[in-house]
């Protein structure tokens, strides 16, 4: 039986500039050697080669979706941007059945999200485009209440004021009066997130609810008052932003999300919304709540963007042939490489069997760059070893989760983690007879520094590289992209392509 190792270093990308690049002053001589003698080509993972708008970074839900489902996969982003463009965002039956909803009961609407352009998670031009919603519909200004999270993750660190001010003006009419307010701001450290921190969630759930934080008189100026103090957008603490009427004349805490009141959360990505979604419905009543995309199979709010659904992706390939498959990584990836990879599926295929390794509990991973990463390559080693699969798939967190902390000096411990992991895991499985793919789903810590000299903690645009070990295969890896991988392993494996992967394989292999 022929058998397939994906490893997928995660915010692994090919350097623009190789001086601000945590991979380039890495030592990593395993990859290293890997990269630059074995067969290898690019990958375009960002943009329209990923189903994101031009010049759009990818990550790695878009990424994992993509490499499992063999083809483009033309992300909630993008059939958000066109629905705005074409008009029919304004006539979405759940949107504005939300809105109206607010309306008809004369309770508040509540956007809530994270402001950025990053589109990694969310986008700013859709939170307008939802104060243009409600107050076609009638939803009172007053009414129109937006909680902001900041961003510093998939953005720059201290970009969030301006996206607030942004806002603020997108929320005026012609004659410049507002449509809706700024209410509360919070760093989606605590807002947004996704390891069970629940200690995090409820700090940003306190917020909301009981307008627990500092109060300010407005919203950019608590926010730069942050930013002297040494604190950035992902961490900023929360802030009620005074409105003074309290939006039509009842008191400023009426800001806050009270029983009965409509929510409508515009994240467009999952993973970073379920907890403050459970969290919020389980201390309130009656919420009209309402997500932009189905943020976990067991929630029972209306969905605005229904995803998809993907069929024929390579994990149902392979269980259809009646093989066996593995998925293995931390829990900051563990998602990815099950639920996105799949195509948006929670539960594993048929002999499908699964690795979880705890991420670390440290508030940062610079605090610990090496995050589970020695523990994940040695029972993926083990595994291999051990047992017959016919794909394997493991994900390395390191290069961007360290990425995201903008410190230089930890990435490149994250890189050297992961050189480390890399080869334990590369050797035992060629030992056992397996082929490899080494791959990255997008990049990040090739670019730790901006022009300026400050911290770059986002997501880059660059190419990924893809390095393809074949016994008797010499190359050439032709260039492609991230929906080409999962073409290039079923030719590896001497598995048909179906019809719906319309990616190539990158390959050409003698029989």
């Amino acid at each position: 039986m022929k058998k397939h190792l994906l490893v997928i270093l995660d915010g692994y990308g090919i350097a623009e500039d190789p001086s601000v690049s945590a991979i380039e002053a890495a030592d990593q001589p395993f990859l290293d050697k890997m990269f630059a003698t074995g067969p290898t080509g690019r990958l375009e993972a960002s943009g329209r080669a990923v189903g994101l708008p031009d010049g759009q970074m990818g990550n790695s839900e878009v990424g994992h979706m993509n490499l499992g489902a063999g083809r483009v996969v033309y992300q909630d982003i993008t059939r958000i941007d066109l629905a705005i463009e074409d008009g029919s965002f304004y006539g979405n039956e759940v949107l504005r059945g939300a809105a109206r909803e607010a309306q008809r009961r004369g309770v508040r609407l509540h956007l809530m999200g994270l402001l950025s352009d990053g589109g990694v998670h969310a986008h700013r031009h859709h939170v307008a485009a939802l104060v243009e919603l409600a107050d076609r519909v009638g939803v009172p200004a007053g009414h129109v209440l937006l909680h902001a999270f900041t961003d510093g993750r998939d953005t720059d660190p201290e970009s969030g004021a301006g996206h607030v001010a942004w806002i603020q003006e997108a929320m005026k009419d012609r004659d410049g009066k507002p449509r809706g307010h700024v209410a509360s701001v919070v760093g989606r450290y605590w807002a947004m997130d996704r390891d069970n921190r629940w200690e995090r969630t409820e700090k940003a759930c306190d917020l909301l609810v009981e307008g627990r934080g500092e109060h300010v008189a407005d919203a950019v100026a608590g926010i730069r008052a942050q930013y002297e103090n040494g604190t950035t957008d992902e961490f900023l603490e929360p802030m009620l932003v005074e409105i003074a009427d309290g939006g039509d004349g009842d008191e400023p805490s009426m800001t806050r999300v009270t029983d009965g009141d409509v929510v409508i959360f515009f994240n467009f990505r999952s993973d970073r919304a379920r907890q403050l979604t459970r969290v919020l419905n389980e201390r309130l009543n009656n919420l009209t709540y309402v997500t932009f995309a189905r943020y976990d199979n067991t929630f029972p709010y209306e969905v605005a963007f229904p995803k998809v659904n993907l069929r024929d992706t390579i994990g149902e390939v392979i269980s259809r042939a009646g093989l066996r498959q593995l998925r293995a990584a931390e829990t900051e990836k563990y998602p990815h490489v099950t639920y996105f990879f799949s195509g948006g599926r929670e539960d594993a295929f048929e002999q499908e069997d699964r690795i979880l390794v705890a991420s670390p509990k440290v508030a940062t991973y610079d605090l610990q760059p090496e995050m589970s990463a020695p523990e994940l390559a040695r029972r993926v080693a083990a595994a291999v070893r051990e047992n017959e699969y016919a794909l394997v798939v493991i994900n390395f967190a390191n290069p961007d989760m360290v990425g995201h902390t903008g410190v230089f000096e930890a990435a490149v411990k994250a890189v050297e983690a992961v050189d480390r992991g890399a080869k334990e895991v590369i050797t035992a499985a060629r030992e056992a007879g397996y082929s490899v793919s080494v791959i990255a789903d997008h990049g990040n810590c090739d670019r730790m520094k901006n022009p300026d000299g400050t911290p770059h903690t986002a997501h880059t645009t660059v190419p990924v590289p893809h390095a393809v070990l074949v016994d008797g295969f010499e190359g050439p890896v032709r260039d492609g992209k991230l929906g080409d991988v999962a073409p290039t392993i079923l030719h590896i494996l001497g598995i048909e392509q179906p019809a719906a992967m319309t990616g190539e394989s990158l390959v050409s292999l003698r029989d």
